[in-house]
């Protein structure tokens, strides 16, 4: 046990809990006022545990060993105790066990291990954080003002911040001396404080060696350090605004087809522009017509009614999440920040069982966000999956888009023989068909079959982006020019086999080559039309085959 003198013993004797080491308790006043009473008790299980966290990097274990410190400076007795092989590893039974052995009192943080000790018949107390150091206003709230959206902090460099709304704000500086290690370090240990604290509506949602991720009531921070990062650096978000749905003023169809028939909805948009805002407008208004409705977050920072629950990704798998909403019986579940193969299956999965899906997704376009699911499914599952994609641009809904499945030939094939089923995604609004979504050969194209669904997926006409990767070598052909059709002739080898053509990177159209070895394309068609004015153009439409042929 260490040394045994007479005035040690006369001492009350109080032994420490690591709840009440990491959460910063050891600052309390009423630890304050045990200090002039007792000694304290310290299990080398403790020690150990502060080191190996520490030595790891996980800022749990640095804030410890410094509390420990600064409980020495403030005059108190301490004594580390070696614990018996008797004792099983567990560090509360370790604790439980000791203050047993050597009549002390426990004093902890952490209200189950106080529960659990005065069940066993051992003295305790419950420390809550309650002096006016721990009641201040953090640092980090000092950077913000009713403008900011979000806070960047990085060493070396002066703090900056995001103001305005989203879609709408500026990057300016908070102020022009650089950050300083050292303050970095200062805040990083107070906001693992601050989350730590009982009462407090904050929880440290992801903590790895050098990254840590902490909801603080409406902050979502992210800290990193290196080697993950280059330097220290703090990011802080935190919504500016909660809106309702009626805020939108989004017109009466849409409103009628989020209350009756969208069970399956994609909120998407580009960072910051208000995808995770609506998703917080939405969820309410499911909860205000009687709905149940639960969430599926990683971190969780959606600020929402007591009544919606939310669930974490990060402390559940996709098999526990998949069992408990199915089990729950949710009406609504809302889906934020989906990103890996893993969330979309699961979102496929929930759906298909009948559970209503709202899923957020960061996307360029509307139709961005439909072709996450594409491969990951089924093709003609995915209308069964997704009914509505609501498309966010500068805070506002900028664009409502539905799908629906039917059997016809698709936009840029010709023969008829070519019918297949077809995903159709339309403007909800104007009922205007955007694209299509069909497989050929082993492939699945995504193709617009309007000017503005074109110029959304291909940029101007001047500035088209590549499509996708052509199969093979171009295949050689002639081309004859009749009085009322172009014959693009590939031989008799060729016949039956299925081709796909390409003007520049763009892709035209698909077909499946005659028993003469040839396609005709009418000169009075739309193809035909393309074909001309390639022509004069000096232009050469270029021809692959489909290895997995037409059908």
């Amino acid at each position: 046990m260490g040394n045994n003198n007479s005035k040690s013993d006369q001492k009350n004797r109080y032994i420490i809990d690591l709840s009440l080491i990491v959460s910063g308790g050891l600052k309390s006043i009423r630890i304050r006022e045990l200090i002039r009473t007792g000694e304290f008790l310290i299990p080398w299980a403790i020690i150990n545990k502060l080191k190996d966290m520490a030595d790891k990097g996980i800022e749990d274990g640095l804030l410890g060993i410094e509390e420990l410190a600064k409980l020495r400076e403030m005059g108190a007795i301490i004594r580390y105790v070696p614990h018996d092989t008797k004792y099983p590893s567990s560090i509360p039974e370790i604790i439980l066990g000791l203050a047993k052995d050597l009549n002390a009192k426990v004093l902890t943080s952490d209200a189950a291990i106080h529960k659990l000790a005065k069940i066993a018949g051992i003295d305790s107390e419950l420390i809550t954080l309650i002096s006016e150091e721990e009641l201040r206003k953090i640092r980090i709230r000092e950077f913000f003002d009713e403008d900011t959206l979000s806070v960047h902090l990085k060493e070396g460099v002066k703090p900056m911040a995001k103001k305005g709304t989203p879609g709408n704000w500026r990057f300016v500086p908070i102020r022009e001396e650089p950050m300083t290690k050292r303050e970095l370090e200062l805040i990083i240990r107070e906001i693992i404080e601050e989350a730590r604290k009982p009462g407090v509506r904050g929880f440290i949602e992801v903590e790895r060696p050098s990254s840590t991720i902490v909801q603080l009531e409406d902050l979502r921070i992210v800290i990193t350090k290196p080697p993950f990062s280059d330097a220290i650096e703090i990011t802080a978000v935190r919504p500016v605004k909660r809106l309702s749905l009626e805020d939108y003023r989004l017109p009466e169809k849409l409103i009628k087809r989020l209350t009756y028939r969208a069970e399956g909805i994609l909120i998407a948009g580009a960072p910051g522009h208000g995808k995770t805002t609506f998703a917080q407008a939405l969820a309410e208004f499911y909860k205000s017509l009687g709905k149940i409705v639960k969430t599926i977050e990683a971190p969780r920072d959606m600020i929402l009614s007591k009544e919606i629950t939310s669930y974490s990704k990060h402390f559940g798998t996709s098999e526990e999440i998949h069992d408990i909403l199915l089990l729950s019986r949710p009406d609504y579940t809302i889906f934020d920040e989906m990103r890996n193969p893993e969330d979309f299956k699961l979102f496929a999965d929930l759906r298909l069982a009948g559970v209503g899906m709202v899923g957020v997704v960061h996307a360029t376009s509307a139709v961005d966000a439909i072709q996450r699911f594409i491969g990951k499914v089924e093709l003609g599952m995915i209308p069964s999956i997704i009914d509505t994609v609501i498309f966010m641009h500068k805070g506002e809904v900028n664009k409502v888009l539905a799908l629906k499945t039917t059997v016809k030939v698709p936009h840029g094939l010709v023969s008829e023989d070519l019918a297949r089923p077809v995903v159709v995604i339309y403007d909800f609004l104007s009922g205007k068909p955007m694209y299509e979504i069909y497989t050929f050969g082993e492939r699945t194209f995504v193709v617009p079959v309007s000017r503005e669904a074109a110029r959304e997926l291909y940029g101007a006409e001047e500035e088209i982006i590549e499509a996708p990767s052509k199969p093979g070598a171009p295949l050689p052909y002639v081309i004859h020019v009749r009085r009322k059709a172009y014959i693009f002739d590939f031989g008799r080898g060729k016949a039956g086999r299925t081709v796909s053509a390409y003007l520049g990177s763009r892709f035209l159209f698909a077909d499946i080559v005659g028993k003469s070895g040839t396609i005709r394309i009418d000169k009075r068609s739309k193809l035909g039309r393309i074909v001309k004015e390639a022509m004069d153009r000096g232009e050469r439409l270029t021809f692959y085959e489909e290895s997995g042929g037409g059908l």
